[in-house]
Order: C-alpha cells, then structure tokens, then sequence
C-alpha cells in the first residue's frame, strides 16, 4: 500500500488592500510619507483611507493595528453620515474589516474573522464599492476552504472573480484564477485545476504580480507532486521560495519547505525532508501561522514514524493536533488523528489505534475531501486486519482503492503530460536552456585543458593538497566546535543575551516595565508519582514539558525554568516585542488543552495522568543571568512572587488570571473571562481574579 500522504498543502492568496511591497525600505518610506499625511488629516474619512493604505503596506498584528484603528474612526462617524462622507466611510469600513479578518483567518480564529468578513460585506455593497467587495468574498471563501468547506468556497470565490472581470480589476484576477484552481484541485479535478493555475501564471506573469506568480509555483509543485511527478514538483518548489523570501511572505514559505519535506519523505530522503520541515517552522513561528505549524508537525511525526522513533512521532503528532484545534482547522485534526492511529497501531495497541481513526471521522464531519478519505480507509482498512476483522479490513480497502484511481487515474496523468510543453515556460525556458547548453559546452572545453594541466603537475599538486586537507579537516572541526557551543549556549540563553555575553564577556540585568508570567504545576503529582517508577515519571515529564516548550516557543515566549512538577515561563522579555500578555494567555489555554487530550489518552491505557493548574500576572520584573558556573537567565521581582502565590488559587483545568493581566487582554477576540472576584492569594492577602477560556 502507498504510505499516507498527509494533509495536501495548497497556498492561497488573499489580497486585503493593495499589492505587497517587496522591498522593505521602500515600504518604510511610503509607510512614514503615509504617517506624516495622518497627523495632519483634518477629517475622519482622510485619516481612515490613510489607515487603511498604511496596513495594506505592513503585515501580521501591525496590519490588524491599522484596521482596527481605522474601524474604530468609521464606527464613531458612520452614525448620522450621509452622502459622499458616509460612502468614504463605509468604503474604509469595509477596507478594515477585510485586513482584521484576514490576519483573523492567520491565528486560526475563524468565527471572528467570517464576522468581520460578513460585516465588511454589508459596508462594501452598500457604498458600492465593487473592489471591497470581492476582496471581503475572495476572503470569506478562504477561510471557508480552510474550514472544509470547499463547495461553498468555491462559490464566493468565483463570485469574486466574476466581479474582478466586470469591473476590469486585471491586478487582482490572478489572485482569484489561484484561488479557484485550488478547490478544484483540492477536490481532485486535476485538468480544471491544472487549466485555472496556467491562466493564473500567465496573468501574474503579465503584471508582475509576484505574490500569486510564487502561490502559482507553489500549488502547480503541488499539482505535479499528487501525480507522483516528483522531480517536477521539487522543481516547481524550488522556483517558488526565492519570490517568496523576497517578498517576505512566511505563510507561503512554510507551505513551500512542508511540501518539499513531503516530497522527500516519499523518496525516503528523511534528512533532507526533516531539513526542509524544519526551515518551514521559523517563518510559520514569525507569521504565528497555525495551520502551517499544524501540517509541519504532522510532517515532523511521519518522517520520525518511518524512521521508527514513535515516542517521537507521537509528541510532534500531538503537536499538530494541538495546533489544528487551535486553528479551528477540522481538516488539520483528520489527518493529526489518523496519523495517531497509525503510530498506535504501529506499537501494537489496534483497539485504541480504532478509536482514533473513528475519532478523526467525527472531526472531519462535513468534509469532502478525497485525499483525506483515502487516508483514513488505509489507516482503518491495516487497523481492521490487525483486529482480526477481514470483512471489514477488505471494505476499506477497496474504498482506499477506489479513491486512489479516482485522484490519479490515467487519464488525469496524460492530460498532465500533454498539457506540459504548452503550459511551461515557452520561448523563456527554451532560451535559458539554449544558454545553459552553451555553458556546459564550454565547461567540457575548459575540463579538457584543465585535464591535461593536471597531469602534468599531479605530483606537486597532491603535496599541496595533503597539506591543504589537514588545514582544512582542522579549521572544520574547530568550526563545528564553534557551532555546538554556540547551540548549547542558545540553548540555555535567551538570543539577545547570549551575543551580549560572547561579545562582552557578561550580560547586565535589564528592568521589564511590563513582563506576562506564567506558572503552571501538577495537581496530585506526589500521589501520581507514587505510582510510577522513576523513569517513567521522568518520561511524562518530559513529554507535557516539551510540549509546552513547543507552545512557547510559537509565540514568542520566554522559558525561565521547571522547579520538580512547576514550569514557568514569561512574555515581554528579553525584547519586549516578542510576545504580548494575550500571547501568554493563549499559551497557557493551549497547555490545559493538550493536558486534558493527554489525560485522557493515558487514562484509556490504564494510566495515571496528570492534572494542570495555570496562573498568570503581569508587571514588572528584573532580568538576567545569576552565577559564573551553569549560566542561568531567571526573573525576580514582586511581580513573579505574586504569579507564583496564585497557584494556591487556580483550579485545575483552569487558567487562572491576574487583575492587572485581564486589564491588558480583556478586549481581546476569542476570549471568556468569568470573574472570580476578590480570592485569597498566600502571602498577598485578596486579589481580583479571573478564568479565561476561549470564545467558542
């Protein structure tokens, strides 16, 4: 049987509110131009459309920023607004809420981001302003396609193509070409999709529209990689990362290098697709992409399941599930969970291995997505055999079978192949390999000589380079000893501190006028323990720990330390832009939903789990390193005595917060806070506190 392939990783392009600039100086430039023009704007609808332009030309929170602020201006006008005044203001409404719910749809929080799409809607027909508005479809239909939904994605995206061709807006076309090919691919009509992604190409091509040319390369890659052709589809990869690197786009640069990491894990070429999976990783970390995070963990398990780690393969599978449920992604979930199944299988436990494979069923409800059935009939029909139970091992797998032919059938193949030379590169490609004929032919006249230079001096020249290899093999491994211990360092020190300590020699405590700590413990950890043997509480440690370094890490969180079952950690330092207390707050959500998915996977073994507490505070702190030996970065001040004093208070199950925290993300989306009120802290007497829990 073929190995499963995963989650089919396609990249869409979502157009807000004017091209991505490439050139970060140059965006700098209009972005400060645009700045000075805002604090002179004498009326509310020159300060919104000025907003609305300054976030088409930034990204990630900054472009929500500049929404935000210009929703918020629109809001406060629009009441009692007529005529060509209320049209501008609509038509800024409607601007802003297409870049809030586009970078809504990024964090993987999709009921907020179709609320703003749908009210942006509504602002954009009433102002008649046609160009919102299939910016507002193009979006909603994106976030419904990541939600499972491709029948109805499908239809908003060509209502917004469908626009763009009546009104002539050629700039955007291509983005809504893209778009379209990729449901019909994605429900596996290859020549519908393979026909769109040219027509797309072409017209990218036509107006130096990168960001979709390099979302065009990537998706064809994806294209060619579904029929097995594998070195077209690297090719296609390879060709995409450059314009993706220049334009900064990280969410297509971790669709890019999880793709690649999918191609080589089928070549089974597993350290090149681990290299691959991991260069995908940071920019999905930059851009707090989830869903990316979600299919390069899931990438990360299969490589080490082929490789036979498990208990490796199943921490970066819990990874990925975690991540899918944090991005509401269904889809995500399927696959994490069938992977699940897999690994269980793999170790022996068939009936829990069933569970799992059901389970992602139910998470995959309303999906119709033929990769996505066909891997979970493989799964079940291996499942099914390893119970015992032929009839319904055979059932599944003819499904499996069936779907198989279905996807790539010989007909969808030759049409590829037939359609290859018309729709490649053309005369361009012709003329480059024209040029890289004459290349090589020079190159074989220049080894020819070079051939018989080298005889002539073939004595000395081995002499020369007996020495040359000691030097070389030397400043190598002195190289790689620099590397280590600079890993090692990085390892125990935050970035920032650590070139402040190889550069002078020591690293001074710095004062944090705003650090978001957080402190997690164990409920019945002594009572668990007891039941463990030492090495094993060893290993479930070290498991819920790495997961929560992998939860940190993503935003930008700072680890300080585990004390025995207590692990803590803060936002805000060591650059205070690096994480922000709703980052925080998010985190530790994330930790109680892997504790209770883990609980109960260990409980249905018939194992003793644990049971988390979460606290969090906010204020200032002191930070740096403490001793000579065994460097340390650590956190003091009130505000850490105090977070710590809460855990007495939380609950487990809970996150538990601070006043003073829940003052800094209390408007935050996608979150329910239930106050506690005032609730005794050892030490500190009565505090305000509240539980947090996500919106849905």
């Amino acid at each position: 049987m073929h190995a499963m392939q995963g989650p089919f990783t396609l990249c869409l392009s979502v157009l807000v509110c004017g091209a991505l600039l490439a050139q970060s100086e140059e965006r700098q430039r209009k972005v400060d131009s645009l700045q000075q023009v805002l604090g002179s704007a004498l009326h509310d609808t020159d300060s919104v459309s000025t907003l609305i332009a300054i976030s088409s030309l930034v990204t990630g929170d900054e472009r929500m920023g500049y929404a935000r602020a210009a929703l918020r201006i629109a809001d406060r006008g629009l009441p009692g607004s007529k005529g060509e005044r209320r049209g501008a203001l609509l038509r800024g409404l409607g601007g802003a809420c297409s870049g809030i719910g586009s970078r809504l749809r990024q964090l993987g929080q999709r009921d907020s981001a179709i609320f703003y799409y749908q009210r942006g809607l509504e602002a954009a027909r009433e102002a008649e302003d046609p160009a919102t508005e299939a910016n507002l479809l193009n979006g909603l239909g994106v976030v419904l396609y990541q939600s499972g939904n491709i029948d109805s994605a499908l239809v908003l995206m060509e209502k917004s193509l469908a626009i763009r061709e009546a009104t002539g807006d050629s700039a955007t076309l291509a983005a809504s070409c893209v778009n379209i090919a990729s449901m019909h691919h994605a429900r596996g009509n290859i020549p519908m999709a393979l026909e769109m992604y040219v027509k797309a190409r072409d017209l990218a091509e036509r107006r130096k529209d990168m960001p979709a040319y390099a979302t065009v390369l990537v998706n064809i890659g994806a294209l060619h990689e579904g029929q097995h052709e594998l070195d077209s589809a690297l090719a296609y990869y390879r060709r995409a990362l450059g314009p993706l690197k220049e334009l900064n786009n990280t969410e297509g640069l971790a669709l890019a290098y999880n793709n690649m990491g999918t191609v080589y894990l089928t070549l089974k070429e597993y350290d090149r697709a681990l290299e691959s999976v991991r260069n995908g990783i940071p920019p999905a970390v930059r851009g707090r992409h989830h869903n990316a995070l979600s299919d390069l963990y899931f990438k990360q398990s299969r490589i080490l399941e082929e490789q036979g780690d498990l208990s490796g393969a199943i921490i970066e599978c819990d990874r990925s599930i975690l991540y899918a449920d944090s991005a509401s992604s269904p889809r995500g979930a399927a696959y994490g969970h069938i992977q699940r199944a897999k690994i269980t299988r793999l170790m022996g436990d068939a009936r829990s291995a069933l569970r799992y494979a059901l389970l992602s069923v139910d998470k995959a409800a309303g999906l119709d997505e033929l990769y996505l059935k066909k891997d979970r009939a493989q799964e079940l029909s291996h499942i099914y055999e390893a119970l015992g139970d032929d009839r319904n091992a055979f059932a599944q797998y003819r499904l499996f079978t069936q779907l198989s032919d279905s996807i790539t059938n010989e007909k969808n193949r030759k049409d590829l192949i037939r359609n290859g030379f018309k729709y490649e590169y053309g005369k361009r490609e012709a003329v480059l390999m024209a040029e890289q004929e004459k290349q090589d032919a020079l190159a074989d006249k220049e080894l020819q000589k070079q051939k018989l230079v080298r005889n002539g001096f073939m004595g000395g020249f081995g002499l020369v380079a007996l020495f040359a290899s000691v030097f070389f093999v030397q400043r190598n491994r002195i190289s790689k000893a620099r590397k280590r211990s600079d890993e090692l360092l990085l390892n125990i020190l935050p970035e920032e501190v650590a070139e402040e300590l190889k550069d002078t020699g020591t690293a001074a405590a710095k004062h944090f006028e705003q650090a978001t700590i957080l402190f997690t413990d164990f409920k019945g950890f002594t009572e668990a323990s007891e039941r463990m043997s030492p090495q094993e509480l060893v290993e479930e440690l070290n498991t819920c720990f790495k997961a929560f370094d992998g939860i940190i890490t993503t935003r930008g969180i700072e680890k300080i330390k585990t004390i025995g079952d207590a692990y803590m950690c803060a936002g805000g330092l060591p650059v205070p832009t690096s994480s922000t207390p709703a980052g925080v707050v998010q985190a530790a959500l994330e930790m109680q939903a892997f504790m209770k998915r883990h609980k109960a996977e260990r409980e249905a073994q018939g194992k003793p789990a644990f049971e988390m507490r979460a606290d969090i505070h906010t204020g200032p702190v002191v930070a740096g390193i403490v001793g000579v030996k065994k460097f340390a970065y650590d956190i003091w001040g009130d505000t850490v005595n105090t977070a710590s004093r809460m855990e007495s208070s939380g609950e487990v199950g809970q996150v538990n917060i601070s006043e003073a925290t829940y003052a800094l993300v209390k408007h935050e989306t996608g979150l329910t806070f239930s106050p506690r009120g005032k609730v005794q802290a050892k030490g500190k007497g009565e505090m305000e506190m509240y539980f947090v829990t996500t919106g849905d």
